[in-house]
């Protein structure tokens, strides 16, 4: 009897890890595209992620405007995007947005004898070269900000996204701040009309134009600087201080997001107040389709998101990104209820929020 006993208890253990196996090796993979900005953050923990639970994410780069589209035509999970949604949008298009990490673009720069930190920029300075008034290295309005800094006498080239980008966004947001002359011009938005200047696509195209070509500047995501091992400039903050990009900085900069006061978690943290916040900070959102024809997927997204605002800060601070808050990420959770089924449910339960 007892020997009976002891089959039946392996046997029923057996099918038992049977099940499990065959429920993690069918678990289906996640899909994202959109936000190239927070792409190596998202890379990491994708494969952290993977190896604790089996189940993969495929994130397509494609810039934050590809990712709205994506999103809108529900070919993928979940959409990337630097991009805030204003609520009425979100509504209208039937979006939901929540943001991930938030993360400081750079102004990368090659020439010759230049090392990152060498050079001094502000933002009415920054605007001219982007509006083509100042073609030269040797302009005297760059000289002003650099005394006894040697530069060569050198036509700048100006690069630029070629893609609809969030970085973009972020980017022109803050000139639009410091130049009357760029916000009558040009604008903020993702894509814009530029003056001057050759295209990349992606941050990475721009990184790469960068490197490739003598005396050139163009605008990155700091981790794409960082891993480029590409110089990059200081600039002048809201308080007239030359800052450096890093964690503090942009930390600094983050101090003055009121997530709890934004509908819709919409937030622009471009020449935030403080002596060390860094000005062109920004944060990165994911869109998710407010009715969800599959749930299941959609509990997979959240599953990811929630396992990465609980494991993988130290990932993203590894990157120079700031993790969003714990007071911020309850904000968010709560806000994934407005996330439904067809039949009015909520996507993301009790239950699975007790299984985190």
């Amino acid at each position: 009897m007892k020997a009976c006993s002891a089959r039946n208890f392996f046997a029923s253990t057996a099918l038992l890890l049977c099940l499990f196996v065959a429920t993690a090796a069918f678990a289906a993979d996640i899909t994202g595209a959109g936000a190239t900005f927070p792409y190596p953050v998202y890379s990491k923990w994708a494969e952290a992620y993977k190896a604790k639970t089996g189940v993969g994410l495929n994130y397509q780069a494609i810039g934050s405007g590809g990712g709205i589209k994506q999103i809108e035509a529900k070919t993928v999970d979940f959409g990337g995007s630097d991009v805030p949604m204003k609520l009425e949008e979100l509504e209208k298009n039937g979006l939901r947005q929540f943001p991930t990490v938030m993360g400081g673009v750079v102004l990368a720069i090659n020439i010759e004898g230049i090392k990152s930190g060498d050079m001094k920029l502000n933002g009415e300075v920054l605007a001219d070269i982007y509006l083509g008034n100042i073609k030269k290295w040797t302009d005297p309005a760059i000289a002003k900000l650099n005394p006894g800094l040697k530069v060569p006498n050198e036509e700048i080239t100006v690069v630029h996204r070629s893609d609809g980008s969030g970085t973009t966004f972020i980017f022109t947001n803050y000139l639009s701040k410091l130049s009357s002359a760029w916000k009558e011009k040009v604008g903020n938005d993702a894509s814009v009309s530029w003056p001057v200047g050759v295209g990349g696509k992606g941050n990475a195209g721009v990184a790469s134009y960068v490197q490739e070509v003598k005396n050139s500047i163009g605008y990155v995501e700091y981790a794409y600087a960082l891993e480029n091992k590409i110089p990059y400039t200081l600039m002048q903050n809201r308080e007239g201080e030359f800052v450096q990009p890093n964690m503090e900085t942009f930390q600094a900069a983050a101090a003055g997001a009121k997530w709890e006061q934004a509908p819709g978690f919409y937030e622009i943290l471009t020449n935030e107040p403080g002596k060390k916040s860094w000005p062109i900070t920004g944060a990165t959102f994911i869109l998710m389709n407010k009715v969800q024809d599959n749930p299941s997927q959609a509990q997979e997204v959240f599953k990811f998101f929630a396992w990465a605002y609980a494991n993988g800060g130290k990932m993203a601070e590894d990157l120079v990104y700031v993790p969003m808050p714990a007071s911020v990420v309850k904000l968010i959770k709560n806000s994934w209820a407005e996330i439904k089924t067809t039949s009015g449910a909520p996507v993301w339960t009790d239950a699975l929020a007790a299984g985190e």
